[in-house]
């Protein structure tokens, strides 16, 4: 058995992807979508060890996150 993952397999936003905001670096992971309202919930990731708030904010802040080089 594995732990959560935060996916950035598909650039495209969905449920699950790791993101970033326009205004910093650290990684988000996406919680919910509504297009309709143009706005998404995300969380810090990795998760916290007592849990990550989640947070509202417009499509238009959020990137894909850049994949990772070793």
């Amino acid at each position: 058995m594995t732990g959560p993952t935060c996916s950035s397999a598909n650039p495209a936003l969905h449920q699950g992807a790791c993101v970033q905001l326009e205004s910093d670096e650290q990684l988000y992971q996406v919680i919910g979508i509504d297009d309709h309202h143009d706005r998404c919930w995300l969380r810090r990731w990795p998760l916290a060890r007592q849990g990550s708030e989640v947070f509202e904010i417009s499509l238009q802040q959020v990137r894909p996150a850049r994949p990772h080089r070793s």
